[in-house]
């Protein structure tokens, strides 16, 4: 029975036939002393035939089919130009091919009725071929089959990517992981701004408790002492139309137990509440975007337990 090996490469695929049978099947660690010896190895197994990927898209369509163990129409047009006795008349087996994936192994023998192998010494053959495939095929430099390999390596994991960022469930995981993020950075730096704002006027943070209305109260009052009556439209704006709450503010902005404070030390505060309100903003938004993907991707879990807790237990189940 002839043995012929197919080795798949970056640059094409290639037909191997194997000439010395008994020394090969019977002396595997002497086959393995010569791989390195071009001139020994070119007696154990030739070149029967390569046919080269027309373009860099054909290469990437074959390395995804045999990644699948697909067998495709250029595979198998190669396989029933080039081995002498193959197809399904084949009926005496006197040809076996040999594979390293047992996948592709059963479908060129499903399709093709080709008897296929993986045992010894088929890997230690496309182990050798793989050393010398440059020095096998001519007009085939080493450079060029490591580009060939380089690109097509990156191609390959491009496409593998796409498939990835296209799943939605990945974009939830990260966007409940940010809020998450945020809400702890929102509270430490709402917190330093209470404790630094508040020794200028600390009877703030007794009034308003919330974190968003009280940097905006800070960027909007600044100096209490500015405080007016004239002041309760815009302290209202930002407390919800609540004029008790307004006019409390006021109120307390004239008895005031807080220290004076610079120019210089304001404006670092008043700096520090716009970052904290921009992250704010920033959440809500976030959260707006994460009520959406969770109504697109995963509706009925978004019904019955929310779209936060229903964020968490995507994430906790992973993608």
């Amino acid at each position: 029975m002839s043995l012929f090996v197919l080795y798949e490469s970056a640059s094409g695929f290639a037909l191997f036939e194997q000439t010395e049978s008994d020394e090969i099947g019977q002396f595997l660690e002497e086959m393995q002393d010569a791989m390195a010896d071009i001139s020994r190895m070119s007696k154990v197994i030739k070149l029967k035939a390569f046919m080269p990927f027309k373009s860099a898209e054909e290469a990437l369509t074959a390395a995804n089919d045999l990644s699948e163990g697909i067998l495709n129409e250029y595979l198998k047009n190669f396989l029933e130009m080039n081995l002498p006795t193959g197809g399904k008349k084949d009926k005496k087996g006197k040809v076996q091919l040999g594979v390293l994936d047992t996948k592709l192994a059963s479908a060129i023998s499903d399709e093709l009725g080709i008897s296929c192998t993986t045992k010894d010494p088929v890997p230690e053959l496309i182990r050798a071929v793989r050393l010398h495939f440059a020095k096998y095929v001519k007009k085939l430099e080493e450079n060029d089959l490591t580009r060939a390999s380089l690109g097509l390596a990156h191609s390959y994991s491009r496409s593998k990517v796409k498939f990835n960022v296209n799943r939605q469930d990945n974009m939830i995981i990260q966007c409940i992981c940010l809020l998450d993020t945020l809400d702890k950075d929102i509270n430490t730096f709402a917190m330093r701004v209470k404790e630094w704002y508040g020794w200028h006027f600390p009877e703030l943070v007794k009034i308003v408790g919330d974190n968003y209305k009280y940097a905006r109260l800070c960027k909007a009052i600044k100096v209490r002492t500015s405080l007016s009556d004239e002041s309760l439209d815009a302290l209202q704006e930002i407390l919800d139309d609540d004029e008790g709450l307004a006019k409390q503010i006021v109120e307390a902005s004239k008895t005031s137990m807080g220290y004076d404070i610079s120019d210089i030390d304001m404006l670092n505060i008043q700096t520090f509440a716009d970052r904290v309100i921009n992250l704010e903003e920033y959440r809500q938004r976030l959260r707006e975007y994460l009520n959406q993907r969770m109504h697109s991707v995963a509706p009925n879990l978004s019904s019955l337990v929310g779209e936060i807790v229903g964020a968490r237990l995507i994430s906790h189940a992973g993608s």
